[in-house]
Formats: structure tokens, C-alpha cells, sequence
């Protein structure tokens, strides 16, 4: 046998025992007649000793040894002079008797070891190298534990692990479809689904009742540190349940994991409306670790000869607390950062509530003390605070307030990543307007069911329509989303029409749909988790790229197998395609 036991498995207790090991060479170190070595596996590392002067032979096939060979080395187990706390074999060493090389490597790019000295692209396209990095590595098992207790928890609840088409039908809503072209029907083509919402509807149809499936997902998006252009969900669907019954059965589920994986209790899941979101915090995934909350002052702010607060449709700001010692250059520099295109605000006023008790603020000279006061008081100030203002169009100020208390919050150290505060958003808008296209779109899909009580709206105040959704949201980030689902065939008609579509286009689009719904469709509802997301949360990681074996760069480029890339002529005339790159 090529082991007898793993690098992370020896103790003390093993002393005298004669093991053999193989693995990966990490580190080797001389010193004088003694050589060690740092032999990795998958489970830890162990330290080999080499002593040249008992066993000259298996001395020789060491000298060969470098960095990523790959060896099984037999021997005696020692206990160590010099232990190691650092590591749980650090009690033991491996006195070398019998040494085979099982494969030489070349030197490696970058240095395999908790702390590299490797750049994100050098690592990206040795991928496989990276994996042998203990804090990658440990992610992906930690992934792998996670969908364990997702099936456990879900398995225990009755519900049906069922998988779905990757080759569906292209739908006009969401985000950019992912095309496959169908050699066998020429002209025409598959989409990689963005979430397999048809599907698992039409299976509610079919009976199942309870269905769920850790599934692959795919969006021709542009990305950023929390996006892929194929992901995983944890899909599931519930029949003859409300939004209650979804919202406490996956409280469930997130508490579970929290204790399973984390140790954590998790106790309460506050609910929030999206209006409330808004108001207070600008987002509609809130962050409420702290608080911060944004507070509106137009009616204290205008008509006070100031034309920036005179012509804003909303004037509001933010307290950050003991930070009125903030120096002209930091104010200057939360400036320039408010001003920034992915803000988009003009600029920043603000007010300092000194320790002496003093007011300064940069607009002194329009708003008298006692004004200023009224201001300190509106948002529970006391000396050592600093009052952070921001106005124009209202919706568009919330949202740049909304990301100047987090970078706030960065700043003063409140967004601790061990501490972990869920809440439901609820009561969503059903449809948001497009000033571009002049119509009405699905804020989540075309399948969510208003609110009951404001069906009555669709015709005549479609924008005041409050969708039966519901987001999970943890520390400031969207874990899940879902909805109730329509599921009567007249009301999904109307949705349909409401977001533009003739009657032949729906029918075009969502036939198969609306036609199972003639055949008994149960009322329904519904929830996707993030699954990498959850996991980047798990794991302590900013970005869900290290949580995905083999991820994409911010190109959407895998610069490990160069791909996407280009295809021969004949493959291309096997699908009738033509292309013309000059256009």
C-alpha cells in the first residue's frame, strides 16, 4: 500500500510505530547532518527526518528532493525535541528509513503554503496548485460539509432531491442568457438556465410537494466579488403553503446550519419592509450589526437661502458616532469618495458636534446655531459625533447614503465578521417602471404573486403593488430570495400583460406553463439561498471566487483552460453558424 496513514493523522500515542506515508514535499531544511522535511497531504503535514549518517542510501534520494515531489517515505515515529503548537502533528516526527520518489516536479510558480507569494492571476491559472493551499482547500471542504447539512436538514422535512434540465428554453426576463446552439435543429437554441423557477413550479404541478436541489446556475453578467457567470443555489419549493410557512421552514434551515457547521445559535429573524429598508437604511439588504440609521432633514434643510438643499427633492444624513475629531483631510476624502460614479452623489455636507459642545458644520453660514441644534437633535446626537449629509433626487440619495454608512462602518471596525445578524426584507414593490423602455418590469420574475389585498391595484396604481416576496438577508448581503408564486392561470395572464406581453408572446414564451396550470396547480411558494455566497460568509472570505473549485476572473475569463475560446470552421458549419467578427 502506497500509506499506512495520513499526514494529519500521527500522535504521540503512535510512538515507535512504523508507518508509511506519501504525499507532496512542502519545505525542506538543512542543518548540519540532519535534514527535514515538510511532507503534505490532503489532511495536514508531517515532518520527516533525515539523518546522513545512519542511512546514507535513502540520504542520497533525498538530495534529489524539491519543492512538490511527490514521495512515499517509510519509518519510525518519534516524538519531537522541538514540538510544533502550530499544527497537530507537532508532538511527532518521522524518522526516515525507506524513501521512494513517486514523481519529480518542476519548480512551482508560487509557494504552495498558507501564505503565498503568488498574485491572483499566476494563481488562478495554476488553479490545481492552489488547491493544495490548506485555506483553499479548507473552504472547499467546508462547501462540502455545508451541502451535507443542507440535504440532512432537508431530507428530514419530506422534501424530494430532484434534478432539472441544464438545456432549457430562453426567457426574456432577468439577466443575459447563456446560449447553446442545436446542431440537430439548425437556427435554433438552447439557454443554460438562470435558476430552474419553471421547472420547479411545473413540479409543484406534478405532486411532488416538497422539492429541493443544490443546483448549477448560469448569468451572462457582468461580475464582481459576489458574482460568477455560473453559480450554485439551493433551490426549493413548497406546495400549499404560505409565506410564512416558507419564511419559518428556512429560518429553520439557516439555524441549522449555523449550529451544525458554526457552533452558532442563531436566534432571532427580525422582518423588515422594503420601504423601512429604504428609509432607514437606504439598501434593501441591510446591514443591522450596528446602527447608524439614516434620518431625513428636508424639512429642517430647506428654505434656508442653501440653493444645493433649496432645489433637492430630499435632503437626509447619517451620525457616525465619536468621529467629530475627523480632520479636514478625512472629510475631504469621504468627499471624493461620495462623488465617486458608483455613488453618484455631488457632494457632502457635514456637522460637527464637538466635545466642548460646540456646532461646526461647512455650511455655517446659512443655518444659525440654534438650526444646527435642531439638526443634532433630529438624529439623538451628543458631543463627539459627526453628522454626515447628502441630497438630491430622493431614491437615488437613500441608496448613496445607504453605502456611505457602510463605509462608515468599515472605518470604525462595526462590521465584525464573527458576528452574524439575519433579518427577513419583505413587501417588495411587484414591479419597478423603466424610464428608457416606458413600461413596467418584475422587480424579482413574472411568476410572483402580489400581495392579496393589492390585486385590486394592478389596473389602476400597478406601482404601488407590494409583491408576497421575501429576501433573507445576513450581515448587509442577500442570502436568498423567493416569492409566493402565482398560480392561477388568469392572474398570470394579467402579469404577463402588465409587463408588456401580447397574449402570443406569452403563449410563445410560457405556454407550457400556463397550459399545466389548467390541470389543478396548487397554490405554491418558494426559495433560492445563495450557496456560494453562504459559504464566502461561512468561511470569513470577501469574495465567493476561493469558495468555487475552478472560478472565473472578473473577465469571465478561466485563464486555466484559456477559455472561452475559439472553435474550428467545421463545427461551426455543423451548427450554421457564420461569423463576422469585422462588424
Amino acid at each position: 500500500m502506497y500509506r499506512t496513514h495520513t499526514c494529519g493523522e500521527l500522535r504521540l500515542e503512535h510512538q515507535g510505530a512504523e508507518v508509511t506515508l506519501a504525499g507532496w514535499v512542502q519545505r525542506k531544511r538543512e542543518f548540519g547532518g540532519m535534514t527535514f522535511i515538510d511532507l503534505r497531504d490532503r489532511y495536514g503535514l508531517t515532518q520527516l527526518v533525515f539523518d546522513e549518517k545512519t542511512n546514507p542510501e535513502v540520504t542520497e534520494k533525498m538530495k534529489k528532493l524539491g519543492r512538490e515531489f511527490v514521495i512515499q517515505s517509510k519509518g519510525i515515529v518519534l516524538e519531537r525535541s522541538n514540538k510544533n503548537k502550530n499544527i497537530p502533528t507537532g508532538d511527532i516526527e518521522i524518522e526516515v528509513l525507506g524513501l521512494q520518489i513517486l514523481n519529480a516536479s518542476e519548480v512551482p510558480p508560487f509557494t504552495i503554503e498558507d501564505e503565498s507569494d503568488g498574485g491572483d492571476d499566476i494563481r488562478m491559472k495554476y488553479r490545481y496548485l492552489d488547491l493544495r493551499r490548506a485555506p483553499v482547500r479548507d473552504t472547499l471542504v467546508l462547501r462540502a460539509k455545508m451541502a451535507h447539512a443542507v440535504r440532512s436538514y432537508l431530507n428530514g422535512l419530506n422534501f424530494i432531491e430532484t434534478e432539472t434540465p441544464v438545456l432549457i428554453k430562453s426567457t426574456p426576463e432577468g439577466a443575459r442568457d447563456f446560449v447553446v446552439p442545436s446542431r440537430m435543429n439548425p437556427g435554433e437554441f438552447y439557454a443554460l438556465p438562470q435558476s430552474p423557477q419553471q421547472l420547479k413550479q411545473l413540479l409543484m404541478v406534478a405532486g411532488f410537494d416538497r422539492y429541493y436541489q443544490i443546483v448549477k446556475c448560469f448569468r451572462d453578467e457582468d461580475l464582481r466579488a459576489d458574482r460568477q457567470p455560473e453559480f450554485t443555489q439551493i433551490d426549493c419549493e413548497m406546495s400549499f403553503v404560505e409565506q410564512e410557512d416558507i419564511l419559518n421552514t428556512f429560518e429553520g434551515l439557516t439555524r441549522y446550519m449555523f449550529k451544525e457547521i458554526k457552533g452558532i445559535e442563531i436566534s432571532e429573524f427580525p422582518r423588515m419592509p422594503y420601504s423601512e429598508a429604504m428609509e432607514n437604511y437606504g439598501s434593501d439588504k441591510p446591514d443591522i450589526r450596528f446602527e447608524m440609521k439614516i434620518k431625513e432633514l428636508t424639512r429642517l434643510a430647506k428654505g434656508k437661502g442653501f440653493p444645493v438643499f433649496d432645489d433637492a427633492e430630499f435632503v437626509g444624513g447619517i451620525c457616525a458616532e465619536g468621529c467629530s475629531e475627523y480632520t479636514r483631510k478625512q472629510l475631504d476624502a469621504l468627499t471624493e469618495w461620495v462623488k465617486r460614479p458608483q455613488i453618484g452623489a455631488k457632494g457632502m455636507v457635514y456637522l460637527k458636534y464637538n466635545t466642548d459642545g460646540s456646532l461646526k458644520s461647512s455650511v455655517d453660514k446659512f443655518y444659525s446655531p440654534e438650526e444646527l441644534k435642531k439638526w443634532a437633535d433630529l438624529f439623538g446626537a451628543k458631543p463627539g459625533d459627526l453628522i454626515l449629509v447628502l441630497s438630491g433626487a430622493k431614491e437615488q440619495t437613500q441608496k448613496a447614503l445607504g453605502e456611505l454608512r457602510l463605509e462608515m462602518a468599515n472605518q470604525l471596525g462595526l462590521r465584525e465578521k464573527s458576528v452574524f445578524q439575519p433579518l427577513w426584507v419583505v413587501d417588495f414593490p411587484l414591479l419597478e417602471w423603466d424610464e428608457e423602455t416606458k413600461r413596467y418590469y418584475a422587480m424579482h420574475h413574472p411568476f410572483t404573486a402580489p400581495k392579496p389585498e393589492d390585486i385590486s391595484m394592478l389596473e389602476t396604481n400597478p406601482g404601488a403593488v407590494r409583491a408576497n416576496a421575501y429576501d433573507l438577508v445576513i450581515n448587509g448581503v442577500e442570502i436568498g430570495g423567493g416569492s409566493v408564486r402565482i398560480f392561477d392561470k388568469g392572474l398570470q395572464a394579467k402579469m404577463f400583460n402588465m409587463l408588456g406581453f401580447t397574449p402570443e408572446q406569452a403563449e410563445y414564451q410560457f405556454g407550457f406553463l400556463m397550459n399545466a396550470f389548467k390541470f389543478g396547480a396548487p397554490p405554491h411558494a418558494g426559495i433560492a439561498f445563495g450557496f456560494d455566497r453562504l459559504t464566502s460568509m461561512f468561511a470569513g472570505l470577501d469574495s465567493i471566487r476561493d469558495t468555487i473549485a475552478f472560478p472565473k476572473n472578473n473577465s469571465g475569463r478561466d485563464v486555466m483552460m484559456d477559455s472561452p475560446s475559439s472553435i474550428a470552421d467545421a463545427q461551426l458549419n455543423e451548427l450554421n453558424i457564420k461569423l463576422d467578427l469585422k462588424q
